[in-house]
C-alpha cells in the first residue's frame, strides 16, 4: 500500500475503551431512569456519534439525546476517560510506521480535548503529527467532518496518498464521503460484514496484519 498519510480512529482501533464508555453510557441512562445492567449491550455505543446512538438505540428525541450526552460526559470526564487500555501491539505498530517515514494522524468522533488527553496519558501522542476529534458543541461529530477537519488543518490535498483506518462502518463511510481509501480492522468492535458492506478497501484481522498491510 503506497500511502504516506495514515489517519487512525481512536476507540476500537488504537485503544479498547469498553469499560469507560459502557460505564459512562450506563450513568447517562440512569439519569433517565433506564437501568442497563448488562454493559455488554452498550458496546454498540463504541464508535458512532453519541447523540445518534441515544436516538437510535433508545428512541431519545434530539433534545433528550443532547442531555444524555451531557450526562455521559459528566462521568466520562471524571472517571471513564482513562478507564481504557492500549491494544497489545499498537505502540510497536506506530513506532514502526514512523520509522518507515509514514505520517500519522488521529481522526476520532470523540471530542478532541478527550482524544488528546487519552493519547498523552498512554504516551502515544508523540507518534502523531496531529490529533483531530469532534467538538464539544456537536457541530463536528460525523466522521466525514472530522476527516475533512484533519485534512484542512494539516493541508493534505493529495487524497490518493491518504488512508483512513478504523473498526466501524462510520470510519469507512466517512472516508468514502471525503474520497479517500479505508482499512477496516476486525480486532475492534465492528464485524467483517459491517466493514465489507460499508465498502472498506482493505480488511485487517489483527494488528500484525495491519502492520504488514501498511
Amino acid at each position: 500500500m503506497e500511502k504516506e498519510h495514515l489517519l487512525f480512529d481512536l476507540d476500537g482501533t488504537l485503544t479498547d475503551p469498553k469499560e469507560g464508555i459502557t460505564k459512562s453510557v450506563q450513568y447517562a441512562l440512569n439519569a433517565f431512569g433506564i437501568q442497563a445492567e448488562d454493559r455488554e449491550t452498550l458496546c454498540r455505543f463504541i464508535g458512532p456519534p453519541l447523540k445518534d446512538s441515544f436516538m437510535e438505540f433508545y428512541g431519545f428525541t434530539e433534545e433528550e439525546a443532547i442531555k444524555g450526552v451531557a450526562s455521559y460526559r459528566e462521568y466520562f470526564r471524571e472517571k471513564g476517560m482513562l478507564d481504557n487500555k492500549v491494544y497489545d501491539g499498537v505502540q510497536q505498530l506506530l513506532k514502526s510506521l514512523v520509522q518507515r517515514g509514514k505520517k500519522l494522524y488521529v481522526a476520532s468522533s470523540k471530542p478532541e480535548v478527550f482524544v488528546r488527553k487519552i493519547l498523552e496519558h498512554f504516551e502515544l501522542d508523540s507518534y502523531f503529527v496531529f490529533a483531530g476529534g469532534g467538538d464539544l458543541e456537536g457541530t463536528r461529530d460525523k466522521k466525514a467532518d472530522v476527516i475533512r477537519y484533519v485534512l484542512k488543518e494539516c493541508q493534505l490535498a493529495d487524497l490518493s496518498k491518504i488512508v483512513m483506518i478504523g473498526d466501524r462502518k462510520h470510519d469507512i463511510l466517512g472516508a468514502k464521503e471525503v474520497g479517500i481509501d479505508s482499512v477496516g480492522v476486525l480486532y475492534g468492535y465492528g464485524s467483517r460484514q459491517e466493514l465489507e458492506e460499508a465498502g472498506a478497501d482493505w480488511i485487517a484481522e489483527t494488528i500484525f496484519d495491519l502492520q504488514n498491510l501498511l
